[in-house]
């Protein structure tokens, strides 16, 4: 009877040790942009709505991507989206990561130092979601696995109290 006990305990303990970090987390999020599937759709839209723009040979790219920036920040406004706002290099660095990790295109397809295709940006977002589908899934399952434990150590935390209660009824 004694390890039932223990065991609820530990798990009270660890709940309440899961709260204070999320709160924590909590905080820390508000200062820094997350890059939602939305968000990052705003920003690739953008960013092929201006690529003449950048394409130019003199032209200031801190600049084009304060525009990129305004630019998204606005349409996640019309969506709704207003707590956190991204900034230009967020924008830029975002895009820079997404074309390295972009297949490269086979060397016929395209020459050297062309952006790759609308229909290769769409592909990649469409993978992005999948990978957010299929992580929202893997938390679905894990938190149907936490609240199955929780259950599990309630219905043991209840059988140890009848059975505690029934032997001192009976006198032993």
């Amino acid at each position: 009877m004694e390890v039932i006990e223990t065991i609820v305990i530990q798990n009270a303990e660890v709940e309440r040790k899961e709260t204070v970090v999320s709160a924590a987390d909590a905080d820390e999020a508000k200062a820094e942009f997350i890059w939602t599937l939305q968000a990052t759709w705003h920003l690739v839209n953008t960013r092929l709505e201006m690529d003449q723009a950048f394409e130019q040979p003199v032209c200031k790219k801190k600049k084009l991507w304060e525009m990129v920036a305004e630019k998204v920040n606005a349409r996640l406004r019309d969506s709704g989206v207003t707590e956190v706002t991204v900034k230009a290099y967020e924008c830029d660095l975002k895009w820079r990561n997404m074309l390295a990790t972009l297949p490269s295109p086979p060397p016929a397809a395209a020459p050297c130092g062309t952006r790759p295709p609308q229909d290769v940006l769409q592909l990649y977002m469409e993978l992005q979601e999948r990978k957010m589908n299929m992580w929202a899934q893997q938390k679905a399952l894990e938190e149907r696995k936490i609240e199955a434990i929780n259950n599990l150590a309630q219905a043991i935390s209840s059988l140890a109290q009848k059975n505690s209660a029934h032997m001192s009824r009976d006198g032993n």
